[in-house]
């Protein structure tokens, strides 16, 4: 069903009473073929998500629910987590909760607490109406920040007709003043609610199931909080010293992001231990070695081939071979037969090449290694070393470029990006890995991370050189590393 809403005259009546007397302006409506449980359960999923309808909002910490019997955040005790709740006549209110919205940057907005009340008609009545309003503890419209609308209150109504099996779905704002009603902003923000609510109510009517699932290893709040606090000290200085050719908003954002996921799940992984170091393996311009060692992590990072950035981002690093954070090296497993004496043709020193042994527990890092990518799991369970690998570009363990086989599961994309993050895992597995799988919240399409920090079986019982096998062998693959020396990098 296309989106094609019913923009209301002003001089629409209400759809619905307020208890208290007060006049809620319809502006849009539209057919829908979802029905109230369906309605309920997309607008719950909205309250708790508020960056569904707001590219400004980071999410919403509910800081009471009447359904808990008792305040839901330790952050919760101030008087503002008390609710502010509205009655419908004739639709009864079911559940009662305070959000506490968090905005992307709290320098510029400050969060807002916000009373979310769900009402529904009795199933007796025809037609069977449902109505959830969100009420801002702001006392007037200079007391709300940009990202929300500057009225007193924001409805969602559903009707349905059970017999005919359709029903609709319209938006309603309390305004402060009545004139606030004929300001574009206002209407098209109340557009833009319509749109979402048809958008997702819609996709369940068809069936539709969600195939991305978020925060499945960390929680969201935790990402976003710590997330929220490197981007703050952070992103203006690393954009505005951006020495690559390539695009800061983009990566830089990106390394933030990245370098948020992995202190929290490291918080979780040596919460009880002293942090291992990591390593870096294909670490392009450096930017989330030096992130994470200026927040105090010992680690360093290698590439093949030397980076403008490195120059700012270098450092001491006890842990590398060489003292510095950002080192050129090639890597050579050595599991590939023959070593660097396949590299006698090429001016390579045997101080510019690394055999991918690292002491054991070593947190290996993989973020768009590209011809190091199938090799993550592999010297993770050579030298005993957990692992993150976030791919990017497909090659094979020669280094060659590739197109891997369809994933296994036929439910999914065959697309070259998936195949590969199949293909990867399946090489994981092999290994005796637990692969953990998530979606990073970060500015890229290229998000998939595969974890790797459980065993499923001892490397004793992995057959490393039928595994090289198994995945087309390594033949070429030292003729493709020195190649690497004269190639330029690549940008993602």
């Amino acid at each position: 069903m296309p989106f094609e809403p019913e923009e209301l005259p002003p001089a629409t009546p209400p759809f619905f009473d307020d208890a208290a007397g007060h006049v809620w302006v319809p502006l849009y409506r539209h057919a829908c073929t979802f029905g109230p449980d369906v309605f309920a359960d997309k607008m719950m999923n909205m309250v708790r998500n508020p960056n569904l309808n707001s590219s400004w909002l980071f999410r919403a910490d509910v800081i009471y629910d009447d359904e808990q019997e008792a305040e839901t955040s330790a952050g919760s005790s101030t008087s503002n987590a008390r609710p502010i709740p509205r009655d419908v006549t004739g639709i009864p209110r079911q559940r009662t909760l305070v959000r506490r919205l968090i905005p992307r940057n709290e320098r510029r907005d400050q969060p807002l607490d916000q009373t979310c009340t769900f009402h529904r008609s009795e199933s007796t009545a025809t037609p069977i109406r449902s109505v959830v309003l969100y009420i801002p503890h702001a006392s007037s419209a200079p007391d709300l920040p940009f990202y929300h609308p500057k009225v007193r209150g924001v409805a969602h109504l559903h009707e349905w007709d059970p017999l005919q099996g359709s029903g609709s779905i319209s938006v309603h704002f309390l305004p402060f003043q009545q004139d606030d009603m004929q300001d574009q902003k206002v209407r098209r923000t109340a557009y833009h609610l319509l749109k979402i609510l048809h958008k997702h109510g819609q996709s369940s009517a068809v069936g539709y199931v969600k195939r991305v699932h978020h925060d499945v290893v960390i929680p969201q709040v935790r990402f976003q909080d710590r997330y929220a606090r490197l981007k703050s000290k952070y992103a203006r200085q690393l954009v505005d010293a951006w020495a690559e050719s390539t695009d800061p908003g983009k990566h830089v954002f990106e390394d933030l992001g990245i370098a948020a996921f992995l202190m929290e799940l490291w918080a979780d992984m040596y919460k009880d231990a002293a942090f291992p170091g990591f390593v870096d393996i294909g670490c392009g311009n450096g930017l989330l070695v030096y992130i994470l060692t200026q927040e105090g992590y010992s680690g360093w990072g290698f590439d093949a081939r030397v980076r403008k950035s490195w120059a700012q981002y270098q450092g001491e690093a006890p842990c590398a071979p060489s003292g510095q954070s950002l080192q050129q090296r090639l890597l050579l497993p050595s599991v590939v037969p023959g070593g660097s004496a396949n590299l006698d043709s090429v001016q390579i020193g045997p101080e510019e090449i690394h055999d991918g042994t690292f002491p054991p527990g070593t947190f290996i890092i993989s973020n768009h290694a590209d011809e190091l990518t199938p090799w993550t799991p592999i010297l993770g369970a050579v030298s005993q070393c957990p692992f993150i690998m976030i791919p990017c570009c497909s090659h094979n363990l020669t280094g060659e470029k590739y197109r891997a086989p369809p994933p296994r599961d036929k439910t999914k994309p065959k697309s070259t990006f998936a195949s590969l993050v199949d293909w990867v895992t399946h090489i994981a597995e092999d290994c005796g890995w637990e692969v953990e799988t998530e979606m990073l919240r970060i500015p890229s399409t290229r998000n998939t991370c595969l974890l790797g920090r459980k065993r499923t079986k001892d490397l004793g019982k992995v057959d490393v050189k039928a595994l090289l096998g198994k995945y087309g062998g390594v033949e070429g693959y030292c003729a493709n590393v020195a190649k690497l020396v004269k190639s330029g990098p690549r940008a993602h």
